[in-house]
Protein backbone atom coordinates (compact mmCIF):
# COMPACT_ATOMS: atom_id res chain seq x y z
CA UNK A 1 0.00 0.00 0.00
CA UNK A 2 1.11 3.63 -0.42
CA UNK A 3 1.68 5.55 2.78
CA UNK A 4 2.87 8.81 0.71
CA UNK A 5 2.49 11.31 3.42
CA UNK A 6 3.33 10.04 6.44
CA UNK A 7 5.44 10.55 9.27
CA UNK A 8 8.41 8.21 8.48
CA UNK A 9 9.71 8.98 12.11
CA UNK A 10 6.24 8.30 13.66
CA UNK A 11 5.31 5.07 14.25
CA UNK A 12 1.89 4.72 15.09
CA UNK A 13 0.14 1.74 17.28
CA UNK A 14 -2.47 -0.33 16.35
CA UNK A 15 -5.44 1.85 17.47
CA UNK A 16 -4.17 4.96 15.66
CA UNK A 17 -4.33 2.95 12.98
CA UNK A 18 -7.42 1.65 13.85
CA UNK A 19 -9.00 5.00 14.16
CA UNK A 20 -7.35 6.17 11.14
CA UNK A 21 -8.53 2.90 8.96
CA UNK A 22 -12.05 3.60 10.20
CA UNK A 23 -12.38 7.36 9.37
CA UNK A 24 -11.04 6.57 5.74
CA UNK A 25 -13.70 3.32 5.49
CA UNK A 26 -16.55 6.27 5.98
CA UNK A 27 -15.13 8.14 3.09
CA UNK A 28 -14.93 5.25 1.33
CA UNK A 29 -18.59 4.47 1.45
CA UNK A 30 -19.65 5.95 -1.89
CA UNK A 31 -16.29 4.35 -3.43
CA UNK A 32 -17.48 1.83 -2.49
CA UNK A 33 -20.97 1.73 -3.96
CA UNK A 34 -19.73 2.71 -7.02
CA UNK A 35 -17.07 0.40 -7.74
CA UNK A 36 -19.99 -2.43 -7.14
CA UNK A 37 -22.27 -1.00 -8.95
CA UNK A 38 -25.28 -1.55 -6.74
CA UNK A 39 -25.40 1.86 -4.85
CA UNK A 40 -28.66 0.60 -3.71
CA UNK A 41 -26.87 -2.22 -1.64
CA UNK A 42 -29.62 -4.95 -3.06
CA UNK A 43 -27.59 -7.49 -3.79
CA UNK A 44 -25.59 -9.04 -1.42
CA UNK A 45 -21.41 -8.76 -2.76
CA UNK A 46 -21.16 -12.15 -2.30
CA UNK A 47 -23.78 -13.33 -4.24
CA UNK A 48 -22.97 -11.20 -7.01
CA UNK A 49 -19.28 -12.44 -7.41
CA UNK A 50 -20.82 -16.10 -6.62
CA UNK A 51 -22.72 -15.75 -9.98
CA UNK A 52 -20.23 -14.15 -12.15
CA UNK A 53 -16.81 -16.59 -11.41
CA UNK A 54 -16.54 -20.62 -11.36
CA UNK A 55 -16.58 -21.49 -8.38
CA UNK A 56 -16.54 -21.07 -4.37
CA UNK A 57 -13.00 -20.84 -4.62
CA UNK A 58 -12.46 -18.10 -7.37
CA UNK A 59 -15.86 -15.86 -5.92
CA UNK A 60 -13.54 -15.91 -2.13
CA UNK A 61 -10.47 -14.88 -4.11
CA UNK A 62 -12.53 -12.46 -6.22
CA UNK A 63 -14.15 -11.16 -2.79
CA UNK A 64 -10.37 -10.88 -1.07
CA UNK A 65 -8.79 -8.75 -4.16
CA UNK A 66 -11.68 -6.67 -4.70
CA UNK A 67 -11.47 -5.58 -0.65
CA UNK A 68 -7.90 -5.19 -1.40
CA UNK A 69 -8.35 -3.17 -3.86
CA UNK A 70 -11.03 -0.98 -1.82
CA UNK A 71 -8.57 -0.61 0.68
CA UNK A 72 -5.85 0.58 -1.12
CA UNK A 73 -8.26 3.45 -2.49
CA UNK A 74 -8.58 4.76 1.55
CA UNK A 75 -4.78 5.65 0.85
CA UNK A 76 -4.56 8.95 -1.43
CA UNK A 77 -1.59 9.79 -2.44
CA UNK A 78 -1.68 13.12 -0.78
CA UNK A 79 -3.80 14.08 2.33
CA UNK A 80 -4.69 16.59 0.89
CA UNK A 81 -6.93 14.64 -1.35
CA UNK A 82 -9.24 13.84 1.29
CA UNK A 83 -10.38 17.48 1.77
CA UNK A 84 -11.51 17.38 -1.93
CA UNK A 85 -15.12 16.58 -2.61
CA UNK A 86 -16.32 13.63 -2.36
CA UNK A 87 -17.74 12.40 -6.16
CA UNK A 88 -15.64 10.18 -8.04
CA UNK A 89 -15.12 9.66 -11.20
CA UNK A 90 -13.25 6.42 -13.35
CA UNK A 91 -9.76 8.12 -13.24
CA UNK A 92 -10.34 9.10 -9.05
CA UNK A 93 -10.80 5.63 -8.56
CA UNK A 94 -7.34 3.69 -7.93
CA UNK A 95 -4.89 2.66 -10.42
CA UNK A 96 -4.19 -0.87 -10.40
CA UNK A 97 -0.49 -0.55 -12.03
CA UNK A 98 0.06 1.00 -9.27
CA UNK A 99 -1.35 -0.77 -6.47
CA UNK A 100 0.62 -3.71 -7.07
CA UNK A 101 3.67 -2.01 -9.23
CA UNK A 102 5.55 -5.51 -8.84
CA UNK A 103 2.83 -7.56 -10.69
CA UNK A 104 4.35 -7.55 -14.07
CA UNK A 105 7.41 -9.25 -12.44
CA UNK A 106 6.18 -12.26 -10.99
CA UNK A 107 4.19 -15.23 -12.75
CA UNK A 108 0.50 -14.84 -11.49
CA UNK A 109 -2.60 -15.45 -13.31
CA UNK A 110 -4.63 -12.84 -14.14
CA UNK A 111 -6.35 -11.18 -11.31
CA UNK A 112 -4.22 -12.97 -8.24
CA UNK A 113 -2.02 -10.07 -8.10
CA UNK A 114 -2.93 -9.45 -4.37
CA UNK A 115 -1.56 -12.72 -3.65
CA UNK A 116 2.04 -11.07 -3.74
CA UNK A 117 1.09 -8.32 -1.62
CA UNK A 118 3.32 -6.07 -0.61
CA UNK A 119 7.02 -6.47 -2.15
CA UNK A 120 8.65 -5.74 1.60
CA UNK A 121 7.03 -8.91 2.94
CA UNK A 122 7.10 -11.64 -0.11
CA UNK A 123 11.02 -11.55 0.14
CA UNK A 124 10.99 -11.54 4.06
CA UNK A 125 11.02 -15.08 5.34
CA UNK A 126 7.24 -15.74 5.99
CA UNK A 127 6.92 -15.69 2.26
CA UNK A 128 3.28 -14.82 0.26
CA UNK A 129 0.07 -15.16 1.35
CA UNK A 130 -0.37 -18.35 0.62
CA UNK A 131 1.93 -19.86 3.13
CA UNK A 132 0.44 -18.55 6.20
CA UNK A 133 -1.54 -20.94 7.53
CA UNK A 134 -4.11 -19.03 9.19
CA UNK A 135 -5.22 -17.37 6.64
CA UNK A 136 -5.61 -20.49 4.14
CA UNK A 137 -7.93 -21.87 6.97
CA UNK A 138 -10.12 -18.75 7.06
CA UNK A 139 -10.25 -18.86 3.04
CA UNK A 140 -11.16 -22.96 2.96
CA UNK A 141 -13.93 -22.15 5.43
CA UNK A 142 -15.27 -19.46 3.61
CA UNK A 143 -15.39 -21.86 0.12
CA UNK A 144 -17.00 -24.33 2.39
CA UNK A 145 -19.92 -21.78 3.80
CA UNK A 146 -20.36 -20.35 -0.15
CA UNK A 147 -21.22 -24.40 -0.84
CA UNK A 148 -23.39 -24.36 2.19
CA UNK A 149 -25.13 -21.17 0.84
CA UNK A 150 -25.99 -22.66 -2.34
CA UNK A 151 -28.05 -25.56 -1.17
CA UNK A 152 -29.71 -22.79 0.65
CA UNK A 153 -33.41 -22.37 -1.24
CA UNK A 154 -34.30 -18.83 -1.99
CA UNK A 155 -37.04 -18.72 -0.27
CA UNK A 156 -35.28 -19.15 3.25
CA UNK A 157 -32.80 -16.03 2.34
CA UNK A 158 -32.92 -13.34 4.91
CA UNK A 159 -30.48 -10.14 6.25
CA UNK A 160 -29.02 -13.05 9.08
CA UNK A 161 -27.65 -15.46 6.40
CA UNK A 162 -26.55 -12.70 4.02
CA UNK A 163 -24.60 -11.08 6.62
CA UNK A 164 -23.09 -14.52 7.72
CA UNK A 165 -21.92 -15.47 4.64
CA UNK A 166 -20.35 -11.68 4.39
CA UNK A 167 -18.62 -11.53 7.31
CA UNK A 168 -16.95 -15.05 6.91
CA UNK A 169 -15.57 -13.94 3.82
CA UNK A 170 -14.08 -10.59 5.01
CA UNK A 171 -12.69 -12.65 7.85
CA UNK A 172 -9.83 -13.50 4.96
CA UNK A 173 -9.89 -10.09 3.28
CA UNK A 174 -8.81 -8.61 6.83
CA UNK A 175 -6.19 -10.74 7.59
CA UNK A 176 -4.86 -10.50 4.03
CA UNK A 177 -4.66 -6.76 3.97
CA UNK A 178 -2.70 -7.35 7.42
CA UNK A 179 -0.37 -9.25 5.26
CA UNK A 180 0.18 -6.17 2.83
CA UNK A 181 1.51 -3.85 5.61
CA UNK A 182 4.13 -6.51 6.14
CA UNK A 183 6.04 -6.83 9.92
CA UNK A 184 8.24 -3.78 9.97
CA UNK A 185 7.58 -1.98 13.01
CA UNK A 186 7.06 1.25 11.48
CA UNK A 187 3.30 -0.61 10.23
CA UNK A 188 2.91 -3.21 12.37
CA UNK A 189 0.34 -1.11 14.05
CA UNK A 190 -1.78 -1.43 10.88
CA UNK A 191 -1.16 -5.25 10.59
CA UNK A 192 -2.55 -5.55 13.83
CA UNK A 193 -5.71 -2.92 13.45
CA UNK A 194 -6.16 -4.89 10.06
CA UNK A 195 -6.62 -8.04 12.27
CA UNK A 196 -8.82 -6.93 14.84
CA UNK A 197 -11.01 -5.80 12.12
CA UNK A 198 -10.70 -10.03 11.22
CA UNK A 199 -11.55 -10.80 15.00
CA UNK A 200 -14.42 -8.82 14.95
CA UNK A 201 -15.88 -10.18 12.03
CA UNK A 202 -14.97 -13.62 12.88
CA UNK A 203 -17.01 -12.32 16.20
CA UNK A 204 -19.65 -11.13 14.49
CA UNK A 205 -20.21 -14.42 12.58
CA UNK A 206 -20.12 -16.39 15.31
CA UNK A 207 -23.14 -14.43 16.80
CA UNK A 208 -24.90 -14.35 13.42
CA UNK A 209 -24.33 -18.20 13.00
CA UNK A 210 -26.26 -18.69 16.62
CA UNK A 211 -29.27 -16.99 15.45
CA UNK A 212 -29.54 -19.70 12.76
CA UNK A 213 -29.06 -22.40 15.05
CA UNK A 214 -32.84 -23.43 14.85
CA UNK A 215 -33.68 -22.16 11.29
CA UNK A 216 -34.66 -25.26 8.98
CA UNK A 217 -31.96 -24.64 6.88
CA UNK A 218 -29.36 -25.56 8.75
CA UNK A 219 -28.60 -29.18 9.68
CA UNK A 220 -27.33 -30.00 13.05
CA UNK A 221 -24.18 -31.61 12.08
CA UNK A 222 -23.57 -28.60 9.54
CA UNK A 223 -23.93 -25.83 12.15
CA UNK A 224 -21.95 -27.72 14.69
CA UNK A 225 -19.25 -27.94 12.62
CA UNK A 226 -19.41 -24.77 11.20
CA UNK A 227 -19.54 -23.22 14.76
CA UNK A 228 -16.53 -25.75 15.75
CA UNK A 229 -14.40 -24.13 13.04
CA UNK A 230 -15.33 -20.59 13.47
CA UNK A 231 -14.61 -20.76 17.34
CA UNK A 232 -11.23 -22.23 16.80
CA UNK A 233 -10.46 -19.29 13.99
CA UNK A 234 -12.01 -16.88 16.03
CA UNK A 235 -9.28 -18.20 19.39
CA UNK A 236 -6.26 -18.33 16.72
CA UNK A 237 -7.23 -15.03 14.96
CA UNK A 238 -6.68 -13.38 19.02
CA UNK A 239 -3.82 -15.25 19.99
CA UNK A 240 -1.97 -14.43 16.93
CA UNK A 241 -2.62 -10.46 17.39
CA UNK A 242 -1.18 -11.27 20.68
CA UNK A 243 1.78 -12.13 18.91
CA UNK A 244 2.14 -9.40 16.68
CA UNK A 245 1.88 -7.13 19.93
CA UNK A 246 4.25 -8.65 21.51
CA UNK A 247 6.57 -8.55 18.32
CA UNK A 248 5.52 -4.63 18.36
CA UNK A 249 6.33 -3.71 21.84
CA UNK A 250 9.30 -5.79 22.64
CA UNK A 251 10.62 -7.26 19.24
CA UNK A 252 9.57 -10.92 20.06
CA UNK A 253 9.17 -12.44 16.97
Amino acid sequence: MSFDGFDDEFCWNEHQWEAHLNELEKRSEQLRKFITADPKGSTPRWLTLLRENIDEHETVDAFIEEELLLDEAYFPEDEDDWDEEDDFDDDDLFRLDDAFPNAEENDFDEGDEWKYLSDDYIHSEFGSIESFELYNRTRRFAVDVLKWAETVQERHHNKTYHEFVSEVLKIGAKIAGGYSFGFERDFLGGNIAYNKKALYCANNALKLLLRQRKYPYFEKNTYQGFHNRLFELRNDIGIYIQELRDQFNYGID
